[in-house]
C-alpha cells in the first residue's frame, strides 16, 4: 500500500493533481485544503496518501497534513459517508473547525456540506463525538509557497465545485458570486466554499 509520495508536481486541476515520482505519474485526488498549499508546477511536493483498493478500481487520495488523512480515514468508516463526501468536508473546513462542529453538536453546519443530510450529520456527530481529540496531529511537513495562475479561474472553479458534489447551476452561481478581479481558481473555490458553509 502507498502511504506517502514525494515527487514533482506536473499538473493540477482541482480536485486532481498529477505527481511524478521516479518517472511514474500518479493521479491523486485531494481536498481543497491541500490544493491551497500546493506550490507552482515543477516544484517538489510531499503528500500523505490514502490508497483505496476495490475489486474493480484503485484510487489515491493525497493530504498535505497527516491530521487531514486521519480525519478522512475516520470519516469514510462511517456508514453513509464515502470518499467524495469526506473530501467535501475537508475542502470546506479545517480539521480544527470540523472538530469544533462535532464538539458543539452543530448538525446545521454539517448539513451544508454536499452529500450530507440530517441523518448522516447526526450519525457523524454520534460516532465522532469521543474521537475529535485524535485529529490534533502535527503537520507532516510544509509545502513550498506559490500558485499557478489559471487560464480561466471561473471555469476551473466551477469544475472543481461540481467534482465536490455541487450541482452545475449551484457551482456556477457560487463561483460567480465569489470571484474577484485577479483571483485564481483556488481563491475562487476557497471563497465559494467558505460562503456556502456560512449560509
Amino acid at each position: 500500500m502507498i502511504g506517502r509520495l514525494r515527487g514533482t508536481l506536473v499538473g493540477k486541476q482541482p480536485p486532481w493533481l498529477l505527481l511524478e515520482v521516479g518517472g511514474v505519474g500518479y493521479e491523486i485526488e485531494c481536498p481543497m485544503s491541500t490544493f491551497y498549499e500546493l506550490p507552482v508546477i515543477g516544484q517538489e511536493v510531499i503528500l500523505a496518501i490514502h490508497h483505496a483498493v476495490k475489486d474493480d478500481s484503485a484510487a489515491l487520495y493525497g493530504f498535505h497534513r497527516e491530521s487531514e488523512r486521519l480525519l478522512f480515514r475516520t470519516l469514510i468508516r462511517i456508514s453513509g459517508v464515502g470518499a467524495k463526501t469526506a473530501l467535501s468536508i475537508l475542502s470546506g473546513v479545517t480539521v480544527d473547525a470540523f472538530a469544533a462542529m462535532i464538539q458543539a453538536g452543530d448538525v446545521a453546519a454539517l448539513t451544508r456540506v454536499p452529500g450530507i443530510g440530517k441523518k448522516t450529520a447526526e450519525r457523524i456527530l454520534v460516532e465522532l463525538r469521543d474521537k475529535v481529540e485524535r485529529f490534533a496531529v502535527p503537520a507532516s511537513g510544509a509545502a513550498a509557497a506559490g500558485q499557478a495562475v489559471a487560464a480561466n479561474p471561473e471555469i476551473e472553479a466551477v469544475a472543481a465545485l461540481q467534482a465536490l458534489g455541487y450541482k452545475p447551476a449551484d457551482a456556477l452561481r457560487m463561483a460567480r458570486q465569489a470571484i474577484s478581479q485577479g483571483d485564481d481558481a483556488e481563491a475562487v473555490i476557497r471563497k465559494a466554499l467558505k460562503a456556502a458553509l456560512k449560509t
